[in-house]
């Protein structure tokens, strides 16, 4: 996958020349575990749709669902389900949305190329990001601290990774990051952090993975293609469009492409499992 420097900026502002339809720009936004993905939907879909406005913008789930909600977005780029709250809400306002599967990642543990764990069991990876865990030698490494990097409270990928590895999918634990966890802006943030911190561990969505740093196996399963699409990896979610069920113009035509199969093959491209 081609990690755009432009992304970086979370604002990636897609606009043709002229009106298409209606005048104002169809905004789309949320999660930056797909906004690449997103970003190249979209470019693909304005190349034989070149009047069409669209603006491409991340900061997380939680403010993409948000924006849906106050009306200043008309398609949420999210890594997590909506929230029966956000449903309501959205309802209160005479929306009906769709959940829109776009695809589907596998969350990717990484350390440094310098540390040479190879696998965690899932157990071992909640001590860890709770914080009962912390030094690298219980775990048969170094005799140094664990730099802990989770996303940040807006991101879906933070929520889900809470729920599902920390509190082990159990609905009335109360466990939460430990106290020491360095909260991080981005996926690439922790990617370039983990990159040249020997001690950190992160993790990122799968579409974001390259070179720069290794990824954990998870109860002795890599994260890959292959193993998200059987569900042998541990840690691996759908991630979702949500969009007003009565849509219409360039929001319409952007959502049924990206679930075509043109569509889907650029999710592909871009390291996630297609959802079709």
């Amino acid at each position: 996958m081609l990690i755009r420097k432009s992304i970086i900026m979370f604002g990636i502002v897609l606009a043709g020349m002229g009106a298409y339809g209606k005048s104002s720009v169809v905004q789309i936004k949320g999660s930056d575990t797909i906004l690449n993905a997103s970003q190249s939907i979209v470019e693909e879909y304005m190349k034989t749709n070149k009047k069409a406005r669209i603006a491409v913008t991340g900061g997380g789930s939680g403010v993409g669902i948000a924006s849906l909600i106050n009306n200043t977005a008309d398609i949420a780029m999210a890594s997590r389900n909506i929230k029966s709250s956000e449903v309501e809400a959205l309802k209160s306002k005479g929306i009906n949305v769709d959940e829109i599967v776009l695809g589907y990642d596998g969350i990717t543990v990484i350390i440094n190329h310098d540390n040479h764990i190879k696998d965690l069991d899932t157990k071992t990876l909640a001590g860890i990001f709770s914080g009962e865990i912390t030094n690298w030698k219980e775990l048969g490494g170094d005799d140094a601290k664990i730099v802990v990097l989770s996303r940040d409270s807006s991101s879906g990928t933070h929520a889900y990774f809470k729920e599902e590895v920390l509190r082990g999918g159990d609905s009335k634990s109360v466990v939460e990051y430990g106290q020491d966890t360095l909260y991080m802006p981005s996926n690439q943030a922790i990617l370039q952090e983990v990159g040249k911190s020997k001690y950190a561990i992160g993790y990122i969505g799968m579409g974001y993975m390259n070179d720069t740093v290794d990824s954990l196996a998870i109860n002795g399963v890599k994260p890959n293609f292959e193993t998200v699409a059987n569900k042998t990896y541990p840690i691996a979610r759908e991630v979702y469009w949500y969009v007003d069920s009565n849509r219409d113009g360039v929001t319409k035509e952007v959502v049924d492409f990206a679930i075509s199969d043109k569509g889907q093959e650029i999710v592909k491209e871009e390291g996630f499992v297609p959802a079709h």
